[in-house]
């Protein structure tokens, strides 16, 4: 309300064009625009190989498409916005959320969804670490966290659920949702990721939520074999395919190219991700932070 939100601040002096946008389409599933970026696995592979034989660390895919989003928005600040009641929004923090099998070896063991805050000086290491932690800290089927325990009580009477939600997107329409619905519930982030190939599956368009504010979609795919032309040469080559979803409305089609370029530069050298960035730029002067992650004891 009056320009503030918990998760983000009001945005003004945006361009005309991009700021119809929203009235054109108010809902995000009016605006889905569907990419497909393969990144090449081959250079990913081999930058992990290196960081677990050289210097010990274990790297995962994901984390790694996680740590690019992180420094892409570090340069990129306005791809960091969403749209609430057909206005701009900066997001006071850089979030991701992912849903996580309790049990890998078990689909029927059920899900839960993991959402962490990153800070934007964050490298490759500390987005492992981050990511690595909050999945120990909801793996396993006695684990609970705060939307397991939410939904558990929201379904105990029947149709309350409806109420709830139908009453928390009133309140989030006007900026007074409750904060802690915000910092929790996983439809409040820059970024929704999803491993299909942990489950053998392609890469897919995920759609965006309409309740929330998620903004991007990632969906990770099956590795794929592709014939390439290398120094005259045809030979296949592996690629890791990406689908992407995103809100057209946020920002215009040129940041979203450098906010897609940066993305693919740091994939394809990911040894840039080892170190902070020099500089970060934060959106409307909305600077914020996430503590470190505390460090694995050797």
């Amino acid at each position: 309300m009056f320009g503030r939100r918990p998760d983000g601040r009001r945005v003004k002096g945006i361009d005309p064009v991009v700021q119809i946008t929203p009235y054109l389409m108010p809902m995000r599933c009016d605006a889905q625009v569907q990419l497909k970026h393969s990144a090449d696995l081959e250079k990913i592979q081999e930058f992990i190989h290196k960081e677990r034989k050289e210097k010990k660390e274990l790297i995962s895919h994901m984390a790694l498409i996680i740590a690019a989003y992180v420094r892409a928005v570090s340069q990129n600040p306005g791809i960091n916005r969403f749209i609430m009641n057909k206005q701009y929004f900066a997001r006071n923090n850089c979030s991701v959320a992912f849903t996580l099998l309790k049990d890998p070896d078990n689909i029927d063991a059920g899900e839960t969804v993991v959402k962490i805050k990153f800070d934007l000086t964050d490298t490759i290491y500390d987005v492992r670490d981050r990511v690595d932690q909050a999945i120990q800290a909801n793996r396993g089927v006695g684990q609970k966290n705060f939307v397991d325990k939410l939904l558990a009580f929201v379904f105990k009477v029947p149709g309350f659920a409806t109420c709830i939600v139908s009453l928390v997107r009133v309140l989030d329409r006007y900026g007074i949702a409750p904060s802690v619905l915000m910092d929790e519930l996983p439809f409040y982030v820059g970024m929704y990721i999803t491993n299909m190939a942990s489950i053998g599956l392609h890469e897919v368009n995920h759609h965006i939520y309409n309740f929330g504010n998620v903004s991007l979609f990632f969906g990770m795919g099956m590795p794929e074999r592709v014939a390439v032309v290398e120094n005259g040469e045809t030979r296949m080559k592996r690629f890791l395919p990406i689908g992407i979803t995103a809100d057209e409305r946020v920002c215009a089609g040129a940041h979203y190219a450098k906010f897609f370029n940066d993305m693919r530069s740091y994939l394809d050298n990911p040894e840039v991700l080892t170190q902070p960035p020099e500089k970060v730029l934060f959106d409307n002067g909305l600077e914020y932070h996430e503590p470190k992650p505390e460090k694995k004891a050797e």
